[in-house]
This record gives structure tokens, sequence and C-alpha cells, in this order.
């Protein structure tokens, strides 16, 4: 008998001793209910409770944490059905409150989270909400920190992780997508043909002024190299009237003789003369060439007279020849 009394002693001390000793892990915050009723939170670490008057309400993970959010079917604002899921990153930072203000947190939350969702997302065409996944990601957080903020919860981030159109739809958008890229090579292929002509247009524009400016400094140059040899012409026959009034009619026979081979030369030249048969006298042409070197002579002896010294007085002129 006595040893069942000490076995039972023994018991009832290690159990008082258990509910006196606490050991709160870290990451971890208890409350402490006094009676039923919350009294404080232990925070990590060794503490000490009144047994049978204090006792352990609830034990929250006080650590970031993560929720899964299922798929579901969401309409959106153009009809179209798509299937979303997503992921929720949340923190408890007030204990008392994760505990006693909601009675199922990761419940409420996940509600809470799936029917913003489809407000979000049905206040979105398809398109804005497969290319604007960041601002619906934001407006997501914004309304669901600000509901979860009374149970002592924060919520860190929300992401979309899928946004899943219907087979028939991903079809379509597929085809669609492949007429606009057409499209814009269409485009792109006509304003290359474009800039194409009018480079071409530009240049023959550039090319028809060159070749008129060029044509023009020819025609330029043309008249003045005629003009040039107008003057020529005219001071030889000037010079050849003057050399013929002083007597000389070898300056005559060099001018006839000139103009005669130049009248020759222009006749072999013709295209249209195979054969030429020129009846003419050979003395007539030699008395030419006399003519023509007898001229060049008195030039020649004209040239020495002014740089030979003069002795005795001014020398007498040359008689004709």
């Amino acid at each position: 008998m006595g040893s069942v009394v000490a076995l039972v002693v023994v018991v009832v001390v290690v159990i008082v001793l258990a509910k006196l000793i606490r050991i709160v892990p870290q990451g971890y915050e208890w409350t402490v209910e006094l009676f039923g009723k919350y009294t404080g939170t232990l925070s990590p670490g060794l503490h000490f409770l009144i047994p049978f008057v204090y006792a352990i309400g609830r034990k929250m993970n006080m650590m970031e944490q993560v929720l899964e959010v299922p798929s579901q079917d969401v309409i959106t604002k153009d009809n179209a059905v798509v299937r979303v899921d997503g992921v929720v990153f949340y923190q408890i930072l007030d204990a008392a409150k994760a505990a006693y203000e909601v009675a199922n947190l990761e419940g409420a939350a996940l509600a809470l989270i799936m029917t913003n969702i489809r407000t979000v997302l049905g206040s979105m065409d398809l398109d804005e909400s497969l290319s604007q996944r960041d601002a619906i990601n934001a407006k997501l957080l914004g309304v669901i920190d600000e509901a979860t903020h009374p149970w002592g919860v924060k919520v860190t981030r929300i992401e979309i992780k899928d946004i899943s159109p219907p087979r028939d739809l991903v079809d379509a958008m597929a085809r669609q997508m492949k007429a606009e890229r057409e499209k814009r090579a269409n485009i792109l292929d006509a304003e290359g043909y474009r800039q194409a002509a009018i480079l071409k247009a530009e240049g023959e524009k550039q090319s028809a002024i060159l070749s008129a400016e060029g044509k023009k400094e020819a025609a330029f140059r043309e008249a003045e190299a005629r003009e040039r040899l107008a003057e020529a012409e005219a001071k030889a026959t000037t010079m050849v009237s003057n050399a013929i009034a002083g007597g000389s009619v070898n300056a005559l026979n060099y001018f006839v003789a000139n103009n005669y081979v130049e009248a020759l030369k222009e006749m072999a030249k013709s295209p249209n003369q195979k054969m030429l048969l020129l009846p003419m006298e050979s003395a007539g042409i030699l008395g030419s060439l006399a003519g023509i070197a007898e001229l060049a002579k008195d030039s020649l002896a004209a040239q020495r007279v002014p740089a030979e010294p003069v002795a005795g007085g001014p020398r007498a002129p040359l008689p004709p020849r």
C-alpha cells in the first residue's frame, strides 16, 4: 500500500513540474489563460506557471508561412473563363489576435484570397489579366493585407502562379497573334518598298540634276572654246591681211594652204566617203608649201634683228623678197 501511494505522489509531482515549467521554442509564442481567459503571451525561452491555475491556450507559429491557393475558375470582364491558382506568404505579428480574433486563421485567409482573386480578375479583360500579372498581385496584396490586419497577420506577398485559358481560346489567341504578326510583316514590307522607291526617285533626281549641271558646264566650256577659236581665227586673218597690205604674198599662200588642208581633212573624216579622187596640181601645193616656208623665214629674221648689237647707227631694214 505504501509503494502505491509513493508511486502516486511521484506521478503527481511529475505532472505538477510539467505544468510548472514551460519551455517555448524559438519562432513560437504561446498564449496563457487563467481559468480559460487570456492573460498574456509567453515568448521563446523558459517560463514558470502556477499549475492548474494558469494553462497554455494556443501555440502560435510566428515565422513566415506559405499558403497554397487552390486553382479555381474565374470569369473575366469579357466573359472568358480562366483557371487561376496562386501562393500567399504571411506572418503572424500578434499571437493573441491571431488566436482569438478568428477561429480558423488559414481557412479564413484562404477564403478571403480566393474571393478577391475572382473580384480582381473579373474586373479585367483576358488580355489585361494575362499581361498585367504584377498589377493583379499588387491589387490583391493591398486588399488582403488590409483585411487581415485585425487578425494580427501581415501578408508579405501574393503571387498568381498560373492563369490558364481554355484550349479553344488558346488556339484562337494563337491565330490572332499569327495574323497580327503577318500584318506587321506586310506593313514593314510595304514601308520598305516605299522607302526604296523614294530613295530611287531621289537618286534619279540627283543624277538628272548632276547631268544637267554637267551638260551646262560642257556647253559653257564648248562655247568658250569656240569663242577663243573665233578670236584666234580673227587675229590670224587680221595678221594675214596686214601682211598682204605690206606686200607679202607668202602670207596669202599660207592662209590659202591652211584652209585647203583643213577642208581636205574634214572631207576625209566624213563617214559617207569611202574613196576620194581629187584632181590637183602638185606644183600648186608645192608653191603653197614654199610660201609657208618663206613666211617662217621672214618671221625668224624679224625676231633676230632687235637682238643684234647696233654698230654705227641703226641698220637698214631687209629688202622684201
